[in-house]
Order: C-alpha cells, then sequence, then structure tokens
C-alpha cells in the first residue's frame, strides 16, 4: 500500500513558488480544459487543499467534468482527491455529494479493466467512512472472484481493512476469507487472505496450516513469512502448542528463500533452548552469513548469532561452532572480519584453539599473498591482535603463533608489526622457556626490519632479554653488520672518494675531503666529498641502521646507546675473562662515540639533537664507571617498568569487561516491600518508602536529588508558544538513534473552534522531516498530540523551527498564524564513548583532517575534577589510564575518545594546567585540541565543551 501512496503523490509536482491561481481559474480548466489542462488543474488543487485552502465550489465541477474520463492519470490523481478532500460539512453530516462519489466507486470496481479496479480497492482500504463503504461492499465481494490476481489480492485487503474498522459492514468476513484461502492458487493472494485470518481469526489460521502443514515448504517465500509470524504468535500465547509447530519451523530452516531461513531461525531459538534448536539455528545464521553477498546482511545476521552468544545454556552450543562461524572471514568488508573474529575469540576453548590457530595463520599467509592496499593492512592488524589474545588466554598455542608473526616485522605495514612488537614485548616477558626461540627468531629477521619504529622496538627486546654470551655476541654482530664499517665519517668519506683514481684519493685525504677538477670545457671546478656522496649514486647501498643515521634520525643512535650499555654490562657479569670484557665494552663504546661524532660532522640530513648526544654520553660515563647501581637502573628497573605495565594492562581490560557486563539489579527472591503493609505509626518510614519508591520510578535511586529532574522526560519538554498565545503548544523530543519523535502537543485556549489546524515544521543541518503532519480540528478548550518524524543523517547541531496555522470557524478573515520556538537538537544524544588503542588513536589522529581548538575557561580549580566535568559533559571516554592521571604536579594530558551512531569518530586531546603562582584557588587553565573526519562533528563538539565550561562557571564546584 505504501508504495502505491507514494506513486500517486509523486505525479503532484506543483511548484510552490509560483503563484496559487483561484477558484474560478481552475474550474474553468477542469470544465474546457483538455486532458492535460485537467490535468494540471486537479494537481493544484489536491495541493491547495493539503495547504490548507477551502475550495468549497470545486467538488461538484470535478465530479460532473473530470470523473467521468478513463484516463488513467486522471483516475490515479482522483483517488489522491477523494482520500484529501473533506467529506463532512461544517455541522458533521455526509455530503450529499459524495452520494455520487459512491456510485463512481462502484463503476469502478466493475470496471473491465484490472488496473483500474486493483487501485480502487486499494484506495477504499483508506477509505474509514462506512457511510461510504457500505453501498460498495456487493462489488468489492464480487471482486474475490475476479479473474485476475492483481484484483483478488487488493480485495482480500480491502476487506480485511474494512473489518478492521467496521466489522458490522461485512460480519462474515473471516469465514469469507477462509473459503477463499482454500480454493486460491496466486501465491500473493494466499498470503493476503491468510495475513488477515492470522489477525482477524486465529482459529482459522491454525485450521488451515494444520491441513497444510507438511506441504509448507514447497509454499512461495512470501506465504512462508507469513507462516512463521503465525507460529511465532500462537507459541508464545499458548506454549503447549510448540510441539505441534516445531517441525514446520524445522522444515522452514531449508527453505530457499533467505529471509524466511532468517525468520525461522530466530523463531525457532525463542520457541526452544534445546541443544539441537539452537546448534540448528546457529548453522543457519551462519550459512546466511557465508552465502550472502550485501555486507549489511552479513552484519545484522552476525548481530543475531552475537546474541545467541549472551544466553549462558547458548554459550555451550556455539563452542562446537567455532570452525564454522571462521569460515564468515572469506567476506571482503572489514567491520565483518572484527565482529566474527571478536565471537570467535569469545567462543574457542583449550578443545578448538588449535584449530582456530591454524585457520588464522592461514589467514596470515593469505594477507601475504593479497594485492596490498588499506583494508589488507588493517585485517592483517585485526589477525595479529587475535592471536595475540590467543595466546593469552591459551599460552601452550604460543610456540605456534610467534614464528609465524614474528616475520610480520619486516612487513611493509607499521601498523600490523607493531602490533606485532607488542604481542611479542609481552610473550618474551610472561613465558620464560620461550625467550630462546623467540631471540633466534628475532636476529633472523632483525635485518629486514624497514621502519625505525620497529627497528628501535626490536632493538630493545634484544637488549633486554638477552642474557647468554651467544646470544649477546650474536645482538653485537647484527648491530656491527647493520652499521657498518666503523668510524663512520672516515668510512663514508672514503667510500665517496672511492670512485676516483688513486692519486685523487691521496689529494682528497690529504685537502680535507676537496679536490679541484677539470671539467670538459676546460673550466676549473671544485668538488667536495660530501657533495659527491648526497648527490651521485652510491656505489653500494648502505646498511639500514647507517642509513637510518645518514638520513637524520639520530634518536634510533640514543636507543642503540642504551641497548649496548645493558648488553655489556651484562656481558660483564657473565664473563670472567678480563679481555673479552674489555673487548666488548670498548666495541660498545667505540660505536656510541662514533654516531656522536657522525651527528656533528655534518655529513647526515640533520644534525644530531642535545638531547641525543646528552643520553649517548651519559652510556658512555656508565661504561667508563662501571657503577653498580647503574647496572641496576638499566637491567632490572627498565624490565620492572614493564612489568607494572602491563600488570596495569591487565586490570584495565578486567575492568572494562566488568563494565560490560550486565549488572543483576534485583534477584528473583529478593523481598518486595508493599507501603500499605508498612507501620502506621512510623510516619518517618512512610515517608522514606515514598520516596524510595519515587526514585525507583524515575531511575534515580543512589543519585543526588540534584539530578532527579534530569533522569525525567521534563528537561525533554520544549515550549513552543507563549501562554498569552491563542494556540500553546509544547514538544517532547524523543531520540531514538537515527529518528527524532516530536510529540506536540496542542491546547486551543479559546473558545473558537479552530479548523484545518496545521503544524508546520522545517529543518536545519542534516535532519529530514519525514512526513507532513495532517491538518485537525479543535474544539473550544480543547487539545491534542501530533507527532511527527524528523531523520538524522549525521553528528552536527540542528534545528527545528516552524508555526502552527489555523483557521477560525464561521468567520472569514484570513488563515492565522503562531510562530514556534526552535528546537535545538543536542548532539550528545548521538554520541557515546568507545575504546581505541594508542596506536589507533595516533593513526586517526594523523588522518583527521579537521581540528578546533578549544581554550579553557572555567572556574573549576582542580585539575582531576575538570577531566571528570568534561568526560560527563562530552560522553567521551578517557583514554588516559587513572593511574597516570595521579599525583599533583601543576599539569595534565589527557586524550578522549568517543564514536558517533552514524560510525563518526571524535579525538580530543586535553593539555590543562594550574598556575600555581596565582595560588591555590585559580582556575585551571589550558586548552582542548579536538579533531574528527567531518567539520561538523568537531565544530559541534567544540560547542558542547564552550557551553559545558559556562554552565561550570555559573555552578562553583562542578
Amino acid at each position: 500500500m505504501a508504495s502505491s501512496d507514494n506513486s500517486c503523490y509523486t505525479l503532484i509536482n506543483v511548484h510552490s513558488d509560483s503563484e496559487p491561481p483561484n477558484e474560478m481559474t481552475l474550474k474553468q480548466d477542469l470544465e474546457k480544459g483538455d486532458v492535460k489542462t485537467k490535468i494540471d488543474a486537479l494537481k493544484k488543487v489536491i495541493q491547495m487543499i493539503l495547504n490548507g485552502e477551502k475550495l468549497p465550489g470545486i467538488l461538484m465541477t470535478i465530479i460532473r467534468f473530470v470523473m467521468p474520463m478513463q484516463d488513467h492519470t486522471i483516475k490515479k490523481l482522483l483517488l489522491v482527491f477523494w482520500e484529501v478532500v473533506p467529506k463532512y460539512s461544517g455541522d458533521g453530516k455526509l455530503l450529499h455529494e459524495m452520494i455520487l462519489v459512491c456510485d463512481a466507486y462502484r463503476k469502478d470496481l466493475q470496471h473491465p479493466n484490472e488496473f483500474i479496479r486493483g487501485s480502487t480497492l486499494r484506495f477504499l482500504c483508506k477509505l474509514k467512512e462506512p457511510e461510504l463503504v457500505e453501498p460498495l461492499m456487493p462489488a468489492i465481494r464480487a471482486c474475490l472472484e475476479h479473474r485476475h490476481s492483481y484484483v483478488r489480492r487488493n480485495a482480500v485487503l480491502a476487506i480485511f481493512t474494512i473489518y478492521k474498522n467496521s466489522d458490522t459492514l461485512i460480519p462474515d468476513a473471516p469465514e469469507l476469507i477462509a473459503n477463499f484461502l482454500e480454493g486460491e492458487q496466486d501465491a500473493s493472494c494466499k498470503r493476503n487472505a491468510f495475513m488477515m485470518l492470522i489477525h482477524a481469526d486465529q482459529d482459522r489460521a491454525l485450521s488451515y496450516l494444520s491441513s497444510c502443514i507438511d506441504q509448507v515448504h514447497s509454499f512461495n517465500d512470501i506465504l512462508q513469512l507469513v507462516i512463521v509470524e503465525l507460529i511465532y504468535k500462537v507459541c508464545h500465547a499458548n506454549p503447549s502448542e510448540r510441539a505441534r509447530f516445531i517441525r514446520c519451523i524445522y522444515n522452514l530452516l531449508n527453505s530457499s528463500s533467505p529471509a524466511v531461513r532468517y525468520e525461522a531461525a530466530g523463531t525457532l531459538v525463542t520457541l526452544s533452548s534445546a541443544p539441537t534448536a539452537v546448534r540448528a539455528a546457529a548453522s543457519c545464521y551462519i550459512e546466511l552469513i557465508v552465502k550472502e553477498s550485501d555486507n549489511n546482511v552479513k552484519l545484522i545476521v552476525l548481530d543475531r548469532l552475537i546474541g545467541l552468544r549472551e544466553n549462558p545454556s547458548h554459550e555451550k552450543v556455539l563452542h562446537e561452532l567455532v570452525m564454522d562461524i571462521l569460515r564468515v572471514l572469506a567476506a571482503p568488508d572489514l567491520e565483518v572480519r572484527k565482529k566474527t573474529l571478536n565471537l570467535a575469540l569469545d567462543l574457542v576453548s583449550s578443545r578448538n584453539i588449535e584449530e582456530m590457530v591454524l585457520v588464522l595463520r592461514k589467514e596470515v599467509v593469505k594477507t601475504n599473498d593479497s594485492v596490498e592496499h588499506e583494508d589488507i593492512g588493517k585485517y592483517r592488524q585485526l589477525l595479529v591482535r587475535t592471536l595475540h589474545q590467543c595466546t593469552v588466554k591459551f599460552p601452550d598455542v604460543a610456540c605456534n603463533i610467534i614464528p609465524v608473526l614474528i616475520e610480520f616485522l619486516s612487513d611493509q605495514n607499521e601498523m600490523a608489526a607493531v602490533d606485532v612488537l607488542v604481542f611479542i614485548r609481552e610473550a618474551i616477558h610472561r613465558f620464560e622457556d620461550m625467550r630462546s626461540l623467540i631471540i633466534s627468531r628475532l636476529l633472523d629477521v632483525f635485518p629486514s626490519i624497514k621502519s625505525t619504529k620497529i627497528f628501535r622496538a626490536a632493538l630493545w627486546i634484544l637488549g633486554e632479554y638477552c642474557t647468554t654470551k651467544e646470544d649477546i655476541q650474536s645482538v653485537m654482530t647484527i648491530i656491527r653488520q647493520s652499521l657498518g664499517d666503523i668510524p663512520i665519517v672516515e668510512d663514508e668519506i672514503r667510500k665517496a672518494a672511492g670512485d676516483t683514481k688513486d692519486d685523487d684519493d691521496q689529494l682528497m685525504s690529504a685537502s680535507g675531503g676537496v679536490q679541484t677538477l677539470v671539467t670538459a670545457d676546460g673550466t676549473y671546478a671544485t668538488q667536495s666529498v660530501f657533495s659527491t656522496a648526497s648527490t651521485s649514486k652510491k656505489a653500494q647501498e648502505r646498511p639500514p641502521l647507517r642509513q637510518y643515521l645518514m638520513d637524520g634520525d639520530f634518536f634510533i643512535g640514543a636507543s642503540l646507546a642504551t641497548n649496548l650499555t645493558k648488553l655489556a654490562l651484562r656481558y660483564l657479569t657473565i664473563t670472567d675473562d678480563k679481555k673479552r670484557q674489555n673487548s666488548f665494552v670498548a666495541e660498545s663504546m667505540l660505536i656510541m662515540a662514533t654516531i656522536i661524532h657522525l651527528g656533528k660532522s655534518g655529513m647526515p640530513s640533520k644534525p644530531i639533537t642535545d638531547d641525543d648526544v646528552d643520553r649517548i654520553a651519559l652510556c658512555l660515563r656508565v661504561l667508563s664507571e662501571r657503577n653498580t647501581l647503574m647496572f641496576e637502573i638499566f637491567n632490572e628497573y627498565c624490565r620492572q617498568s614493564l612489568n607494572n605495565m602491563l600488570l596495569s594492562k591487565s586490570e584495565e581490560e578486567k575492568d572494562s569487561q566488568k563494565a560490560e557486563k550486565k549488572t543483576i539489579r534485583a534477584q528473583a527472591d529478593d523481598p518486595i516491600n508493599f507501603l500499605q503493609l508498612v507501620s502506621k505509626g512510623d510516619i518517618g518510614q512512610v515517608e522514606n518508602m515514598f520516596e524510595l519508591t519515587l526514585s525507583q520510578a524515575l531511575g534515580t535511586t543512589g543519585k543526588k536529588e540534584a539530578d532527579l529532574t534530569s533522569a525525567s522526560k521534563l528537561n525533554k519538554v520544549t515550549q513552543l508558544t507563549g501562554f498569552s498565545d491563542p494556540v500553546y503548544a509544547e514538544a517532547y523530543v524523543h531520540v531514538n538513534q537515527y529518528d527524532i519523535v516530536l510529540d506536540v502537543l496542542i491546547v486551543n485556549q479559546t473558545s473558537d473552534t479552530l479548523t484545518s489546524l496545521t503544524l508546520e515544521l522545517a529543518t536545519l543541518g542534516d535532519l529530514k522531516l519525514v512526513e507532513k503532519p495532517s491538518p485537525v480540528t479543535l474544539a473550544g478548550h480543547d487539545f491534542c498530540n501530533i507527532k511527527a518524524s524528523v531523520k538524522v543523517a549525521s553528528t552536527e547541531n540542528g534545528i527545528i523551527f516552524g508555526n502552527i496555522v489555523y483557521d477560525v470557524s464561521n468567520k472569514s478573515n484570513d488563515r492565522n498564524c503562531v510562530v514556534l520556538n526552535d528546537i535545538h537538537i543536542d548532539i550528545m544524544d548521538y554520541i557515546v564513548p568507545a575504546t581505541c588503542t594508542d596506536t589507533e588513536f595516533r593513526q586517526m589522529w594523523a588522518e583527521f583532517e579537521w581540528e578546533n581548538k578549544v581554550s579553557v575557561n572555567t572556574n573549576v580549580t582542580d585539575l582531576h575534577d575538570y577531566i571528570q566535568h568534561l568526560i560527563k559533559s562530552t560522553n567521551m571516554k578517557c583514554l588516559t589510564p587513572e593511574k597516570a592521571l595521579l599525583g599533583d604536579c601543576g599539569f595534565m594530558a589527557a586524550n578522549m575518545y568517543a564514536k558517533s551512531i552514524f560510525g563518526e569518530d571524535a579525538l580530543a586531546n586535553v593539555s590543562i594546567e594550574k598556575p600555581l603562582h596565582l595560588g591555590p584557588d585559580a582556575p585551571v587553565t589550558g586548552h582542548i585540541r579536538i579533531r574528527a573526519k567531518s567539520q561538523g562533528m568537531a565544530l559541534s563538539l567544540g560547542d558542547k565543551i564552550n557551553l559545558s565550561q559556562k554552565k561550570a562557571v555559573k555552578s562553583p564546584g562542578a
């Protein structure tokens, strides 16, 4: 029916900016115009009636000159016209002209063209006046026997609607439709008839289903869907019927229609919690996900599968289907893969962890063979994290996972390599028996690492966990190979001059690296060895570590110095040979010294920084003095810090898992307090019970008294007009994900009857009004509620504005208008706290191009209080651990993150301080940087923060 309505209304495309014609002009066009002119005039009439215009003399003109025409477009427009035209006079009586209209309906219902019959029957579904429908009942009944299925199925819908609105017009409708269903062959007609019986006479519907229950699998899918609906309703209303119909639901799990299988699986789970039923429904869901090509369908069915896991009795059954669930990884969509991996990780057990690891290893190998693009890199990252979590839950499989993951360190995708390093760092710390394996594999892959960040982290792991002489010596060998010949400066000069003749080489060495050359035209030119090295092709590629240093990245040199110091100090404790000790320490110090020399020589593209020089110089001093305290700092405190960080991270994960679990507010056997049974002598107890029940009803138990009102609906009521206006209006704004429902209360404050009262709304921003509210009539001092729906497309500040227009009965003055106050939509209704890793935060921070910088302007004097106030005001989650925010040092930095229901990310970096020189009561200062992918998100969140700061200023102690 909805499609027919839309097709009818799309015929009306009158431009609103054109001046509306008068009634006389329209009459002339309808009387004397050709078909096209009459169509245009009829469109204008419909448009004017929808806008509230009164055209009392137009009805008879249309009956006389337009209704007899047989043009299909005019017929369709007339159906719209009969729907919107007023059918009653001012005294509430049916217009006499409608008798002629009824006769026209009857003729159309007997028309030889099936399209006209069917469209008229669909129109009758919207006609709610019994006086108009009653003369048409014989013609409607006769349409049930029409040869064309289009007429028959619309006749069933018309009878259904008429029976639902006024069953006295056709009291035998269920029996009539039941007989019709027995002899009908068309699938759409049977579906409509069966649907009517479900709602009108369920016993007849069950009787029909029982008679053909063995043939259900052969029915058309639209009829099967209705059958599933009936079984669901009947079995929930009468649980004893489950055994009678559950076999039918099992059969429908094998239907050829995906929609039927989906509905049947959902119904089966609600009817039975037996392991066989849950397994059959879950298997059906998995098959749907694997075979359906639409990613949205995959996500919807995946959510159903995840919902099954939330039931503890179902979770045991799903454990056996982990390998089937992993088949969904063949889908190319990243979100589908992410949900699948999370679900499989929650369901995996010690029985099938090894099989799951094998599947994930194969997926890892596939990503190496696939064409490199962004989603492949992110998918590889997901696989790495999943394998990491598998190792944490089941340490026994670590030996199978680590060799595969270490290969990722040489990957071009730095994000996946970072996750691998985080995993390896945790694994080598927790599993002592696997340290030798990890170190040997890390030494093998170390020369092929391409990223400085990965190089530094791998170097730290080797420096921290190499404890044997052989491993330490192997690390030193790899470092020397990666650094090349030393001293670096002299070696670079020699290699740069190696392309010239021997005497030129000696000349350049003697002249400090400067050579005078004779060009082809006989002129002289001076050439420096450094410029030669930077502009000409090198005779051979530099080793990776030397290349990093030549590119000016001396932070890796400082990191190398720290790890060499660790290795050297540890080497001193495990080796008694003084000669070997001195040789190793001297080699380490030579490497550090040559890095400082290179950084100050001017040869690299960037000079070494003072911080890096100080760090390397400190390491040289530690090795020269060989202090016991320094040994503890380098070789014990570092590992202790790592242990503390891992423990803190584990506690955070446990806390987040506890927060996600549903808390039971009341147990089934908790005693119930009845107010009527409280002792009458204890008045104070009665009052306390009243306050308790009131707070429970409002959902504010345990909250402050100041928050009592905010938890109720009252804070979402917006006053739209003034109390002295003839029409008073207020709206309750209900936000439900993508929809905003305005429940507008309209009160007629006058003694007059207001006719054609229309609520006209418009939107600003990414809001869209779904449908225009219909006009209403209000008696004196009467009131009504009008609902309007608004669609939301993005997280931006939206505004809804408009007015109320109406006519006063028995007065011929112009239409009256009351302008409404604006309704501002709060973006906090669409923003929810979210969590991401530090790596993901940094990646999004670098990618997002829209930034909004907000200055802190508040009277809050405590840094922690301001952070908590900001979290409460913006619905963002603080990613910085709570322990990192402890202490009082006068300044604080924190990262915050949130997502909108539309998938938009919002990042915030808070940098605040308390100027101690202004005294203890000085307010917090600083700024907040917001980054988002869309401009609207960044601006809207900044406006919200500014507004919340102003509120904090007004209410001390916020």
